[in-house]
């Protein structure tokens, strides 16, 4: 099966099949292993273990969190590509969108206030969760636009911590 995978401003072909994955042209020699009851994931890539944790983002796509970093993935089929490239659709909306707490935990640190200008990759919220601290990043670049939480403050899985808007000048803004 072929997908085409869009995490940040790049899209990745991936292919899984019988003789095993293949990104980019690539092959990697990959294992998926899920937690039993929760979102975590062992992932064991190329001779690598990582600790990966994946939830389900509204519109379709996974909310992915690795080594405390947010990356949004939308895997998109040949079928359903091939629709959109027709019909001229969209992969969805457009814009920043809001950080959200991939497991219950707990806010050890705010690192943004109302109306800071971030990058991708900046720093947001730091949530502590199963004895692991894991800093949330920005995504995209954006305007926050409301901070949800506070320091101390306990967190359940999938809440919104940070909302942002598109900066200025983008042609995405809030209304």
């Amino acid at each position: 099966m072929r997908y085409h995978v869009a995490v940040r401003e790049r899209t990745f072909e991936v292919e899984i099949g019988a003789e095993g994955v293949t990104v980019d042209g690539t092959r990697a020699a990959a294992d998926l292993a899920h937690v039993s009851g929760t979102d975590v994931h062992s992932l064991l890539l190329d001779g690598a273990s990582y600790r990966l944790v994946a939830t389900r983002a509204d519109g379709g796509g996974w909310d992915l969190y690795l080594r405390g970093r947010r990356l949004a993935a939308e895997p998109v089929d040949e079928r359903t590509r091939a629709i959109r490239e027709m019909t001229g659709s969209g992969s969805g909306p457009a814009g920043p969108r809001p950080v959200r707490a991939p497991m219950p935990g707990l806010v050890v640190k705010v690192e943004v206030a109302e109306g800071d200008t971030v990058e991708v990759g900046r720093g947001l919220v730091i949530v502590e969760a199963m004895k692991m601290e894991n800093e949330l990043r920005a995504e995209a670049a954006g305007v926050v636009a409301r901070v949800h939480v506070e320091t101390g403050q306990a967190v359940e899985k999938d809440q919104v911590l940070v909302d942002f808007r598109a900066p200025e000048g983008t042609g995405k803004e809030e209304a």
